[in-house]
């Protein structure tokens, strides 16, 4: 069974919420990057999201903007992501879920992608520039491996489109919590609430929040209407700031899981 949908079946029997974490491979380097995901599982994080960092982002904020140009001036490639995920492996089996632009992947041949990033450990993939129509290709390959591909839903999204991004999602739906790029708010709309009502009302899938999302106030109130809860940019800035320093991934372990704390309501 795949990790993410093992993982959410047992949240679901335990009644508790999803905590999902974005951290960019590759920053500040691929070494810290393992350490900081055998953290992140320590901490109490349930599914980690290795960005894939890439030359031209469409739907990333600063923060996360600035963090890819380092990886990639620091040499980052996808195969060293995926080589980097094995060895991961040998340690965790925390649900692991790439997000990368297409470019990336189509440079690296489609399938042997697919393959590749299976018979390393990762469990799916989010695609920000995919839409569910255009999918097939990847969908094909996807399907044959068991590699689950999450799809984005919006405030704009209607409920025809949400209908076909429920139908193609795997694991869960990647609700888009406002109109703009990644990177942390000090508030979040008002209409978060509502909408994952419409999308739940469409699916049974789980649904879960990310962009802008950023302290413990508001995962806990998150938490309270969708089943999961995806944190990033703010995770970064904390990375960020203790680069270089023997307290890294005590920051990081710190900041999560007051998080985790707050999206479980422990």
């Amino acid at each position: 069974m795949n990790r993410i949908k093992k993982t959410f079946n047992k949240l679901s029997k335990d009644k508790r919420k999803a905590f999902i974490v974005y951290i960019t491979a590759g920053y500040p380097s691929m070494a810290a990057t393992e350490k900081i995901v055998l953290e992140l599982e320590r901490s109490g994080v349930d599914i980690v999201e290795l960005g894939v960092p890439f030359s031209d982002p469409m739907a990333d904020g600063l923060t996360i903007q600035r963090s890819s140009e380092r990886s990639l001036k620091s040499g980052t490639t996808l195969h060293k992501i995926l080589k980097s995920v094995k060895k991961i492996r040998g340690k965790s089996q925390i649900p692991i879920i790439l997000m990368s632009y297409l470019n990336p992947v189509y440079h690296y041949g489609v399938e042997k992608f697919v393959r590749d990033a299976v018979k390393c450990g990762v469990d799916g993939a989010i695609f920000p520039d995919l839409p569910a129509e255009e999918a097939a290709e990847l969908e094909g390959a996807a399907r044959a491996q068991d590699l689950y591909l999450i799809f984005l839903a919006s405030p704009t999204s209607t409920n025809d489109r949400l209908k076909i991004i429920a139908r193609h999602s795997k694991g869960f739906i990647y609700y888009v919590s406002l109109t703009g790029v990644t990177g942390a708010r000090a508030a979040l709309p008002s209409h978060i609430s509502k909408n994952i009502k419409r999308i739940k009302r469409l699916t049974d899938k789980p649904v879960c929040v990310g962009f802008g999302v950023s302290n413990e106030k508001q995962a806990r109130d998150i938490s309270r209407v969708a089943d999961g809860v995806i944190i990033g940019s703010a995770l970064i800035r904390v990375i960020g700031e203790n680069e270089g320093k023997s307290t890294l991934n005590k920051a990081v372990g710190k900041f999560t899981s007051s998080i985790a704390k707050a999206v479980h309501n422990e």
